[in-house]
């Protein structure tokens, strides 16, 4: 018999915060802090949730925080939230594909909206915590080897220097807490469903398990880093 599910680098009676919650790999979570018995609260926040935080709205970050504030510190906060497409948004091929309204749709809530999530929930953070931000694979400058998906690419390793800067900042005050950019892979989403690399998509829990275990086992001397899943450091 599989033994019970549990994060052990937070103590007992942590609390968490997820970000994105509605999300296929943030409701994941979710469900996994919720088996967890060590911990004693699960709080979720996304557009629909109260109170509301949604990235393209600059001003609800903020206040979100604010109303949360009385309930720090969070022992993890997780960001899952993030843009590929949509309606009039679609991975771009070539540059001759580039629309401004598409790039500022995709940077705002891939990296403006989590650069003012970082500003105002890092301070919500416990001094020996962690918050994991979902990057991506493809936001790899050294790793890219096909183009495209330029928004997307240029957002996630805009994003990726945002957490590496804050990382460092942080570790000012906060020398045993940890900050870290995750690549979740390729999951069985809305997200993925598009795209040729959704035959080899995992199941959002198994990945939500992957990436909370991971989570749990880097430290401190771990923080700014960029991993993928399975643990491997993944290059700038």
């Amino acid at each position: 018999m599989n033994a019970p599910f549990a994060l052990h680098s937070f103590g007992d009676g942590y609390r968490a915060l997820v970000i994105g919650a509605s999300g296929a790999l943030g409701s994941a979570f979710c469900d996994w802090l919720r088996e967890d018995r060590r911990c004693a609260g699960v709080r979720e926040l996304g557009r629909h949730s109260s109170p509301a935080l949604d990235l393209e709205l600059p001003a609800s970050i903020a206040a979100a925080a604010d109303a949360l504030a009385k309930e720090a510190p969070y022992q993890l906060i997780l960001h899952t939230a993030g843009l590929l497409h949509r309606d009039g948004v679609r991975p771009e091929k070539h540059l001759a594909a580039i629309e401004a309204e598409a790039l500022q749709a995709v940077f705002q809530v891939n990296a403006l909206g989590p650069a003012l999530v970082l500003r105002h929930f890092l301070p919500l953070l416990d001094p020996q915590g962690a918050m994991a931000v979902l990057s991506a694979k493809v936001g790899s400058i050294g790793d890219n080897r096909l183009g495209g998906w330029y928004a997307y690419r240029a957002s996630k390793a805009a994003l990726n220097m945002l957490v590496k800067t804050a990382a460092i900042e942080l570790a000012r005050s906060r020398p045993r807490a940890r900050l870290l950019s995750l690549h979740p892979g390729t999951l069985i989403s809305a997200l993925s469903q598009p795209f040729r690399g959704a035959v080899a998509a995992r199941p959002p829990r198994d990945a939500a398990q992957q990436l909370l275990t991971l989570i749990d086992r880097l430290g401190p001397a771990d923080s700014g880093g960029f991993f993928a899943y399975d643990g491997v450091r993944l290059p700038w």
